[in-house]
């Protein structure tokens, strides 16, 4: 006898010990679960069964994962930087390589390939007053010279960046964050808390929230390194003012499309399938990290706010926006489309929770 919903935390808990670095955090988390089960009247024997099925399903999922050409880009070369006019080029303050440049060649879990929406191409490079891309930099320019507060509060909030890196003097030193995924399972986490979600319920709304981000990135970074064009603040610095700086720092790798709306999108479109258009909440996810919720009357409306942001932050040029968001409505609604999990004949989820 096996219970699924102690089998399917431990299968999450074993996969998430060989991804992430912090096993001791598992551990003690995996320690305290264990009680409560006892405390809850699992039976020893039925837990015993339940977690020897969740850690056969980890290793499966585990060999699986091992075959999505992660492992092997490790080996790949950096991206390299060259001097072509138009082409993104490393960033201050960090000046880092460019992140993961060949992340389009992983594996997609419900897209066909990395290319299926492939967005269409930037504005060419061109300084030229009147130019559409002269323009779109202007935009960013003065939209950034002329922010107000609660301008930058929404450049904040969805800033999102896991690695913002401070100088004092001589010393260089980094402050960690949550990603910009991490904020959308925030999201999921609290739509399944309000909606009083069971825990069948919670486990499909992580599933697709996360399936939704995985093929976005996958999506998006497969253009950003095609394209490879050049971020604002490095054009801005050296073509109109070269003290210029951006009210968030410039992410190390290539400006088109913006990946917060891409992904965004993509996560609000799944979330909307699964809980209604007017799902309206409270975001506290940044709470911990010191900043205010924000009220939002919908997914949507919410994964909007964090596409223009990307503007407000000085980051990004509006076409990478709005590309952005075509880009993630495509994979979300793909999602929607093709992912089953639940009984078409009833309103249940395939896997009953009660065995």
């Amino acid at each position: 006898e096996i219970c699924f919903p102690v089998a399917s935390v431990t299968a999450m808990l074993e996969t998430g010990k060989k991804l992430v670095f912090s096993e001791d955090s598992i551990r003690v988390f995996d320690e305290e679960l264990a009680k409560k089960y006892k405390e809850m009247g699992v039976p020893e024997e039925v837990l015993e069964h339940s977690r020897k099925y969740g850690k056969e399903v980890a290793v499966h999922i585990l060999t699986w994962a091992g075959e999505d050409n992660y492992k092997q880009t490790r080996t790949f070369p950096r991206y390299p930087v060259t001097e072509d006019i138009g082409r993104w080029k490393p960033t201050p303050p960090g000046y880092f390589d460019a992140i993961e440049p060949h992340w389009n060649v992983l594996r997609p879990f419900v897209l066909d390939s990395a290319m299926q929406f492939k967005p269409a191409p930037p504005p060419a490079y061109d300084l030229k007053p009147g130019s559409e891309f002269h323009e779109d930099l202007m935009e960013v320019y003065e939209v950034g010279e002329n922010l107000d507060e609660e301008k930058k509060e929404i450049a904040s909030f969805w800033d999102c960046n896991p690695f913002v890196i401070h100088h004092k003097g001589h010393l260089m030193f980094s402050e960690k964050k949550i990603t910009p995924g991490g904020h959308w399972v925030g999201i999921a986490g609290i739509a399944c808390q309000q909606a009083e979600a069971d825990f069948t319920q919670s486990v499909e709304t992580y599933a697709w929230t996360t399936l939704a981000l995985a093929d976005a990135f996958i999506s998006c970074w497969d253009e950003k390194y095609r394209s490879s064009l050049i971020r604002p603040e490095t054009v801005i610095n050296s073509h109109i003012d070269e003290d210029w700086k951006p009210l968030l720092q410039t992410p190390p790798f290539p400006e088109y499309t913006s990946g917060h709306s891409v992904i965004s999108t993509a996560a609000a479109h799944v979330l909307t399938h699964l809980y209604g258009d007017n799902f309206a909440f409270l975001d506290t996810t940044e709470v911990v990290f010191g900043l205010p919720p924000r009220a939002f009357p919908s997914f949507l409306v919410a994964s909007q706010e964090a596409a223009i942001s990307r503007l407000y932050g000085g980051i990004h040029y509006m076409p990478a926006i709005e590309q952005g968001v075509a880009q993630g409505e495509g994979v979300g609604k793909l999602i929607i489309q093709r992912l089953i999990t639940r009984n078409p004949n009833s309103d249940q989820l395939s896997v009953d929770s009660s065995q």
